[in-house]
């Protein structure tokens, strides 16, 4: 089965090029899709200037949508079988890709979902609210349906191409996280943790999710689980 990568940039102009090197040094013949939903930073004219070096296709956004909106502008484009999401900072390790796509090659799953917490790491003082915020979200949306997830927040959702592009999403923001995973759960498709490294970064590192978007993810849950 062929991959495609999906990575969604804000303003990552300091961390851009470290990860695509990351990610062409272990897929280096994958589809690559980037979105810049419209940086300030000086990241999409970077991206423009770099589009064939790294060899991806690229998306601009006219004005600030939001990762929700980033994801379904490139999701209609993709073509090769598997889809992983790859933020553009330096959270996430793209090494993994070769654990994370396993499971679906060998039919035991039809979505992986790469979980920061399967390995006990501790979390730094700087992260514990958001590991703790994560954390409530992932017990919530087992409550409301028969999933088992140790991590929905994740970035590394690794789907089957047919069903991501199936699911009809709305969420502009980081509401796509629990919208996604509400929707999966709700066609009873098999979704699988595999542990993963992780590597936080603070809010002036650049770090961009925050409280409203805990309380919406909230929101979420129950609107796609119950509402819609």
């Amino acid at each position: 089965m062929s991959l495609s990568i999906i990575m969604p940039c804000y303003n990552e102009k300091l961390t851009i090029e470290s990860i695509l090197t990351r990610v062409r040094n272990c897929q280096p013949d994958a589809e690559l899709i980037v979105v810049d939903d419209a940086s300030t930073d000086g990241s999409k004219e970077w991206l423009q200037n770099h589009t064939t070096i790294f060899n991806f296709h690229l998306i601009c956004h006219s004005k600030n949508q939001g990762k929700g909106a980033a994801l379904q502008s490139a999701f209609p484009l993709v073509t090769q079988d598997i889809i992983i999401i790859q933020d553009a900072d330096l959270e996430y390790d793209p090494h993994h890709y070769p654990q994370l796509i396993k499971p679906i090659l060998d039919n035991r799953c039809d979505v992986v979902y790469g979980s920061r917490f399967l390995t006990k790491q501790i979390p730094s003082s700087s992260y514990l609210l958001a590991y703790l915020a994560n954390k409530f979200l992932t017990q919530l949306t087992n409550l409301v349906t028969p999933l088992q997830l140790t991590d929905m927040e994740t970035c590394y959702k690794v789907f089957r191409r047919e069903i991501i592009q199936s699911l009809h999403l709305k969420e502009t923001g980081f509401g796509i996280e629990p919208e996604i995973t509400v929707k999966l759960a709700k066609q009873s498709y098999q979704i699988l943790d595999i542990a993963i490294t992780y590597n936080p970064r603070r809010y002036h590192d650049g770090k961009k999710i925050g409280i409203a978007d805990f309380f919406w993810a909230i929101w979420c849950i129950f609107r796609y689980r119950f509402l819609n």
